[in-house]
């Protein structure tokens, strides 16, 4: 799947086009490496009765449980309760922006970290929630409400620092695996990463696919870990005032 067919099977579910992404999914092949999207938006298909969409899920619960990244299991589970044929998950539901907690949990251990507000499912980082208490926004009374609030602390890059390592074993070019693997040897890596891709327009995409792919798993894992699961609302929630602001 070329980068113009990702980009609009990514819009499909941001943008809670269910019967658009159905018709997307079947008129071409998936990329293996956005089940976790794909699941996403299966749910929410498969919840308002879209034609088509049992069949779809189906075959991605059977494609998630082969493929067995962080979260898929937690995906796969969803998307058989949303079919009935498997159990809700004991999870409490909750509006989350995958992305946004990715980005958290992935950031700087120093200076990083955040929120999700339990009342909302919107993701805050530490920055945003400074500011808002600087201009009273968030009051003092409901900083350190344990029912307002869920703690998410920044893990640093070592995860996708993994992902590098796993994207450059599976590349079938061994000579340009070879230069991409010396490139994130010490300090810098990423940068260099991105750099030595660059030579590879064709890899950029499958790249960004593979490692969006991972950090939404790891995300709805760590959400699971926590007691919640994503009820999908709060991509579409986002998606949709990302759009509005362009």
């Amino acid at each position: 799947m070329d980068r113009a067919a990702l980009t609009q099977l990514r819009s499909l579910v941001l943008r809670g086009d269910v019967e658009g992404l159905v018709a997307a999914l079947n008129a071409a092949p998936w990329p293996a490496d956005s089940l976790q999207l794909i699941g996403d938006g299966l749910v929410a298909a498969v919840r308002g009765g879209t034609d088509g969409s049992v069949e779809l899920s189906r075959a991605c619960v059977i494609a998630l449980g082969e493929r067995r990244w962080d979260g898929d299991r937690e995906l796969a589970d969803a998307l058989e309760a949303a079919l009935g044929t498997g159990p809700a998950p004991m999870l409490r539901p909750l509006p989350v922006d995958l992305e946004e907690l990715s980005m958290i949990l992935e950031g700087d251990p120093i200076h990083g970290g955040g929120r999700i507000d339990l009342r909302t499912g919107e993701v805050w980082p530490q920055a945003a929630i400074e500011y808002a208490e600087e201009v009273g926004e968030i009051g003092e009374e409901y900083d350190d409400d344990p029912n307002r609030w869920l703690w998410v602390d920044s893990e640093g890059s070592r995860p996708g620092y993994r992902d590098m390592e796993w994207f450059i074993e599976d590349l079938d070019d061994a000579d340009f695996a070879d230069r991409l693997a010396r490139a994130i040897a010490g300090s810098g890596a990423f940068r260099r990463f991105k750099e030595r891709l660059s030579e590879r327009p064709g890899l950029i995409t499958r790249w960004h696919t593979f490692s969006n792919d991972r950090q939404r798993g790891r995300a709805r894992r760590w959400l699971a870990d926590e007691g919640y699961t994503d009820d999908g609302c709060g991509e579409t929630r986002s998606g949709r005032r990302r759009a509005a602001a362009r």
